[in-house]
């Protein structure tokens, strides 16, 4: 406890009483009694040969129970082991490569370092790390392509991560940097920790095809990354139809069923080979283990074909549809729970084009904005 605060009160013995109060606050003053904590107590690190002079190789956590100025910054040494001063320890407890290390000189070091605190007198505690030297890095890394498709409404598209890219490599101890080619940065970026790709707002339709490579620090490795971006018209959505999956999460279907579905119903619904179909969103369908998808097929003329038209066209290769995967329903319109009786159900769709939905899978992205449904019983 750093402190009390007392309200005293004196009371004389006349008739009647009087009284007055004041407030005594009372700080405790800090004792430098606590002795620096390493976390973990001890430490094991690896670091490959040939890494450059610098290379750092463990970062050191260190604890004070004491107040603040009584604990850091703190003091780092090593004590033994840095002989031939191999290693340097800078005041923020990085050890870092003094030498390019080789594996056949030597394989282990083993130091004692020594954290001391700020306060006064100086408490110190001791940690030992063991540093493994290790060969260099013998295998390249292995990445596989990916082809992302972003759906947005016409010149509306926020950004966002569009899809992660998925590399892996058999040496135990790389670790894997991502890098994209620097004239692509002005509409996209790439985290060169985890491979995930950001996407800029604004983008425009089209074709685009990223310079992005993967390295271990010793071989870098290309990667194909296409992207895939479609500017929805608004005339799409009053002419949608959809198809509804059962048992169907949106990962599985982008990742392992929409280039195949895709097409099975361009050979369904296309009357001409210059149609285009044009797959708006996919979204699951709350409370339950549906997936809805919406899509449009457009006229080599430029217009859009009736979704009564599509529909006829599907239920008539429902079953060559379903050889490929298990199909709900197919709905035009979507009242369940209305009773319209004699009247007519009218259905609207709205898109939020600033909600986007990334469903990323390994190779397949599929990026497309949310989708709401109202429906109404109209005379």
């Amino acid at each position: 406890i750093s402190g009390y605060s007392l309200v005293v009160q004196a009371r004389d013995s006349g008739t009647p009483p009087l009284s007055s109060s004041v407030t005594v606050n009372v700080d405790i003053s800090d004792v430098n009694d606590n002795s620096p904590v390493f976390t973990p107590a001890n430490y094991t690190a690896v670091i490959q040969e040939n890494k450059p002079v610098g290379t750092s190789i463990l970062q050191l956590v260190v604890t004070d129970k004491d107040s603040f100025h009584n604990g850091p910054p703190f003091t780092f040494t090593i004590l033994t082991g840095n002989e031939e001063e191999e290693f340097t320890l800078d005041p923020h407890g990085v050890l870092r490569s003094a030498v390019i290390f080789k594996h056949m000189v030597s394989t282990e070091y083993v130091l004692c370092v020594q954290a001391k605190d700020s306060g006064k007198p100086q408490q110190v505690s001791h940690t030992y790390v063991q540093v493994r030297v290790i060969e260099e890095s013998i295998h390249k890394p292995t990445a596989i392509p990916l082809e992302i498709f972003i759906v947005t409404m016409e010149d509306d598209f926020p950004g966002g991560v569009i899809g992660k890219i998925h590399a892996t490599d058999q040496d135990v101890y790389d670790v894997l940097t991502y890098t994209l080619k620097s004239e692509q940065k002005s509409l996209f970026k790439v985290n060169s920790h985890d491979g995930k790709i950001i996407a800029l707002g604004g983008l425009d339709n089209g074709k685009y095809v990223l310079n992005v490579s993967v390295s271990d620090g010793r071989f870098q490795v290309p990667i194909d990354v296409v992207v895939h971006v479609e500017q929805l018209l608004q005339e799409m959505l009053q002419n949608t139809v959809t198809i509804r999956f059962e048992n169907m999460s949106p990962e599985d279907f982008v990742g392992l069923h929409m280039h195949g579905f895709r097409r099975t119903l361009r050979n369904a619904v296309l009357s001409q080979k210059q149609d285009s179909l044009h797959i708006i969103s996919i979204q699951p369908v709350a409370g339950s283990s549906q997936l809805d998808m919406l899509f449009a097929v457009q006229m080599h003329s430029g217009g859009f074909y009736k979704p009564a038209y599509l529909i006829q066209k599907l239920t008539n290769a429902r079953r060559h549809l379903e050889n490929v995967i298990r199909i709900s329903a197919i709905l035009e319109k979507n009242c369940s729970g209305l009773d319209c009786q004699e009247q007519h159900c009218e259905q609207s769709l709205s898109i939020d084009s600033h909600s986007l939905m990334t469903y990323s899978t390994a190779r397949i992205s599929f990026v497309c904005p949310r989708f709401y449904r109202n429906v109404r019983c109209m005379c």
